[in-house]
């Protein structure tokens, strides 16, 4: 899997993925990932210029097609290929998702925005699906491209090792975990392990996993 992101601030994508699971992943060469520097496109080459004052007025600043075309259009690209500009009109980003992409695409490019926007002339260009990562608003979208960088690469074979596995597979998400000590005092309060998990009985304990995957509740 190749994902691009076409950004500002290149190094807030590099440092995130220059560490843990998604570092290995890239030096093994599961997923490939690659910054462009949208200022790198400008067509002012002498202050690298990139947004512009909004037509009818309003506040803020909006970024122009023209950078953003030539960025996606330097970009090598793969058959099944889907881009993304991050917004909160746009539909919601979930682990559905995140299984779909890695078995539908082979290339993933976000366009993460800044300010107000991007030109909407270039989302019909290059046919952009618009994508939100929940009912807010941020002030960029390297965030939301780390998070769905994040979020399918852990569907990539391979990527997860073993103490990394989809344990959502089995039991769902937010199921209480525990390890040593079995009982943890603080601040004159003993809080222990639920007895479930200590007694050896894996029908037991899966049943209880099972339950608690459900109803979300750590008693």
């Amino acid at each position: 899997m190749r994902f691009d992101v076409i950004t500002i601030f290149p190094r807030m994508i590099d440092s995130y993925l220059g560490e843990s699971v998604l570092k290995r992943a890239r030096e093994t060469g599961l997923m490939r990932t690659y910054t462009h520097d949208l200022r790198d496109f400008s067509p002012d080459k002498k202050h690298r210029r990139v947004d512009d004052r909004p037509y009818g007025g309003g506040a803020g600043m909006v970024l122009g097609a023209e950078a953003i075309a030539r960025a996606l259009e330097s970009i090598p690209a793969k058959k099944k290929r889907l881009v993304i500009f991050f917004s909160t009109a746009g539909r919601q980003f979930d682990a559905a998702r995140a299984r779909q992409w890695v078995k539908k695409y082979d290339q993933i490019v976000m366009i993460a925005g800044r300010y107000e926007g991007v030109d909407e002339r270039v989302k019909k260009i290059h046919r952009m699906t618009e994508v939100s990562v929940g009912p807010y608003v941020l002030t960029g979208g390297e965030l939301p491209a780390l998070i769905v960088i994040d979020a399918v690469a852990r569907h990539i074979p391979g990527v997860l090792g073993t103490h990394e596995s989809l344990e959502e597979k089995r039991y769902g998400v937010g199921v209480p975990v525990y390890t040593r000590p079995e009982i943890f005092a603080w601040r004159g309060k003993k809080y222990c392990v639920p007895a479930v998990l200590l007694s050896g009985d894996h029908k037991k304990i899966d049943a209880w996993r099972r339950k608690k995957s459900k109803t979300g509740h750590d008693a």
